[in-house]
């Protein structure tokens, strides 16, 4: 899948099956593109995320480079 269908699915613009959906959002997820577009995006992915419908990216949940610093 491509970023803008995922993003057309996302949107409710290109019809998609309830797989199609989570295959759309899990592309977003994993490129990043999805913390990078309008807020929607970002607190969906987030509760999909949260609620295990779709994947984390890479390094989700561990302390940044700041937290370590700050020591969190």
């Amino acid at each position: 899948m491509n970023t803008f269908d995922a993003i057309m699915i996302a949107e409710g613009v290109e019809p998609a099956t309830m797989d199609e959906q989570q295959a759309a959002w899990q592309h977003l997820i994993d490129t990043g593109v999805c913390w990078n577009l309008q807020g929607f995006f970002g607190r969906t992915a987030k509760y999909l995320i949260d609620e295990g419908i779709c994947s984390p990216p890479p390094g989700w949940g561990q302390p940044t480079k700041q937290d370590m610093e700050q020591g969190a």
